[in-house]
């Protein structure tokens, strides 16, 4: 199956290829989010654990997917060759720093109060929502930048690493719909608009996925810079945003698993597919 699934988007541009990858990932987040219509509440423990396992799915996929190609596609020696991951990875949480800073957002297990990024009369539902699209925009730009360098003819890119980084993404995306959309209907929200804010989270990634498969291809230099800036917006996600939010209540051991379990699952798909 694996097999057919790397012919099928061999046969195609790779830039549509980073558009049909984003939006299977987009459609994984769809269904986490489709479950709000079968039940009313989920367990906070369940939630927690499933925030773990999304941060344990970004962080392996920094490495794996991210930053240990950006190094070997990278020329020279010692500090040149690791110099591009640097810049980039640096600038890429910069640039979800500065992100947090601006856009109005609410972490999901947060109070209203703790809302952060410029002060707005907006609704709890938006901030929530843009607080999750924040963890997308890197997702969908990762497996963008990857097409993009097969598209560019960089050796070290290739159609499989790609679309097992899209597998895993879409994999901790399934949780994460699930955890957007369970939250929004337990304030009160009918089950069709927690449906829809929990989807409409995750649309950005097609977008940044098409964007970052297009920069790579107009600019093949960039892809090191963009692959290690992919990963530097992950991590940033991961520590500042993820993290946090499954240590609010009393599970954090069970997070603390999930994110392991995450990390394992990534990690192995990594390496035995991609």
């Amino acid at each position: 199956m694996f097999k057919e699934i790397i012919s099928f988007f061999e046969s195609i541009d790779p830039v549509w290829g980073a558009l049909l990858a984003t939006s299977f990932t987009w459609f994984l987040t769809a269904l986490g989010a489709s479950f709000v219509f079968f039940f009313k509440t989920m367990k906070r423990s369940v939630l927690d654990g499933m925030l773990g396992f999304t941060g344990g799915v970004m962080v392996a996929a920094s490495f794996w997917s991210l930053l240990a190609p950006a190094i070997e596609m990278s020329e020279g020696e010692g500090f040149k060759k690791v110099l591009p991951s640097v810049v980039g990875f640096g600038l890429g949480a910069l640039f979800l720093f500065v992100l947090d800073k601006f856009l109005p957002h609410l972490h999901i297990n947060f109070k209203p109060s703790d809302k952060e990024g410029i002060d707005t009369g907006w609704h709890r539902t938006t901030l929530l929502v843009l607080a999750i699209t924040l963890h997308n925009i890197p997702e969908g730009l990762a497996v963008g930048v990857l097409f993009g360098g097969v598209a560019a003819g960089i050796p070290e890119a290739s159609i499989a690493g790609a679309v097992v980084l899209a597998m895993g993404i879409g994999i901790q995306n399934f949780p994460e719909g699930i955890a957007v959309s369970m939250p929004l209907r337990r304030q009160g929200l009918s089950r069709r608009k927690s449906f829809w804010y929990g989807q409409l989270s995750a649309i950005v990634e097609p977008i940044a996925g098409v964007i970052g498969a297009v920069a790579v291809t107009f600019f093949t230099p960039a892809l090191p810079y963009a692959l290690a800036f992919a990963a530097g917006a992950m991590i940033y996600v991961v520590v500042e945003e993820v993290i946090p939010e499954t240590q609010q209540d009393k599970f954090t051991d069970i997070a603390t698993l999930g994110f392991i379990g995450g990390f394992l699952v990534m990690m192995t798909l990594d390496v035995a597919l991609g």
